[in-house]
């Protein structure tokens, strides 16, 4: 499965006019929507799940789940927001069944050094060293929340209506996360490199 590069989001009339034509039959107007957001959403869905394949299975797994859903949708809401919103709900159950099957399977690994995979590599150029080494150390809630303010680059409203809480919340929430990252690099790398990174962690 490939992907191809969004140019931009979906102008708001022909969205509602494919979102309409879906609700009303024509399956194939649905073509329009993932063509529009199925690469962001795969990079989302990368991001959180730190692994390619299980993006690649996630985002087709969302997009069905989203026509499947589609008469759901109010058109008061952002769809962007809606998308994501499934988006996030499907990465954590696949987190949690991961998490879960790690804990009564036993894992045959080679007592030697395990060598970076392509992917791993793949991921240091998508969020870079110390961000990566931020990720892997936040819960699956705390991960996406940094994701979505930070590469994802929500505001703090759009967050709370995929979050399903109030942006005063979610600002809080970001915050904590903020400081605890913060600490962490300073604690690892030094004050300097902090201050380096901190426009790309703390963005206003």
């Amino acid at each position: 499965m490939s992907f191809q590069p969004m140019n931009s989001e979906p102008k708001d009339l022909r969205l509602e006019e494919s979102i309409e034509q879906v609700l009303n039959g024509d399956r194939q107007a649905f073509v329009h929507i993932v063509e529009a957001y199925q690469q962001q959403i795969f990079m989302y869905c990368w991001r959180l799940l730190n692994q390619r394949q299980d993006a690649e299975d996630a985002v087709q797994e969302i997009m069905v789940k989203a026509y499947q859903k589609l008469e759901t949708y109010e058109p008061k809401t952002s769809f962007s927001s809606w998308l994501y919103k499934i988006a996030y709900h499907h990465c954590l159950n696949m987190l949690r069944r991961k998490r879960f099957f790690y804990s009564i399977a036993p894992l045959l690994r080679e007592d030697k050094e395990q060598v970076a995979s392509a992917e791993q590599e793949a991921q240091k150029y998508i969020i870079g060293e110390s961000m990566e080494r931020a990720l892997r150390r936040l819960s699956p809630e705390e991960r996406n929340l940094l994701i979505l303010r930070v590469f994802e680059e929500k505001s703090f409203a759009e967050i709370g209506l995929i979050l399903d809480k109030t942006k005063d919340s979610v600002k809080k929430r970001y915050s904590r996360l903020i400081q605890k990252i913060k600490k962490w690099m300073v604690d690892r790398e030094g004050d300097l490199q902090w201050k380096l990174n901190e426009m790309t962690w703390k963005k206003s």
